[in-house]
């Protein structure tokens, strides 16, 4: 009788490993749609009119979000295991985290310049700048617009100098891993773009208060 149990055992263990993979498979394919869905709708505001280029240039855009995602999906696993390790000694489970996540910056580091070279090998600047957009819930054009809105004052030097930094801002919200991580490297660069200003002598309390006050005066007129 112990044979067949022995026997039953190892089935069982195959059953469960075959479901396990087929598992990742489906959750795997999933994911490439949610990807590849996602990489058309970008491609559908370039006005790209051949199909062999848009294809390629969406298959591009898609790679990097598959790309993105086996860097910080390894991540995730190797922080698990990180703490896991060293779950009674925060000293070391922090310096392990830290080299973890210089280990990340690394591989972006090298991913991007080789994502946006893609690009920019296919497509218009203007276009490139729509993709970019696009990966970054436009908030670029969305923030640099409202700045200018909220501010009348600015002069030309400080309008360059807050597209800059929005400019360096969705450079590293393109890499980022979620909406909510995107927005916070926008959200880091406003701070530093509202101290700008504040040194620079503005009241965006005040700036603010009036651009709201123009915002109602317009809807009311309209």
């Amino acid at each position: 009788m112990r044979f067949p149990v022995v026997i039953a055992f190892f089935m069982l263990i195959g059953v469960s490993k075959t479901y396990s993979q087929n598992n990742a498979t489906a959750d795997r394919a999933a994911y490439v749609k949610v990807i590849t869905e996602r990489a058309d709708k970008i491609v559908a505001v370039l006005g790209i009119t051949d199909a062999g280029k848009s294809e390629k240039v969406r298959n591009i855009i898609r790679d990097q979000y598959s790309d993105l995602n086996d860097i910080y999906t390894e991540r995730d696993e190797k922080v698990k295991l990180i703490k896991a390790q060293y779950k009674d000694d925060k000293a070391q489970r922090d310096t392990a985290l830290a080299v973890e996540a210089r280990k990340v910056q690394k591989s972006l580091a090298k991913l991007h310049p080789k994502y946006i070279k893609s690009l920019n090998k296919n497509l218009s600047a203007d276009q490139v700048e729509k993709v970019k957009n696009a990966m970054t819930y436009n908030v670029l054009p969305i923030t640099y617009k409202a700045y200018q809105e909220q501010i009348l004052t600015l002069n030309e030097a400080q309008k360059t100098q807050i597209l800059a930094w929005l400019t360096e801002a969705r450079e590293h919200a393109i890499d980022a891993e979620s909406s909510d991580k995107k927005h916070a490297w926008f959200g880091k660069y406003k701070g530093r773009i509202n101290n700008y200003l504040s040194a620079a002598g503005y009241d965006l309390k005040k700036e603010g208060e009036e651009w709201q006050k123009r915002i109602k005066a317009k809807a009311q007129n309209n």
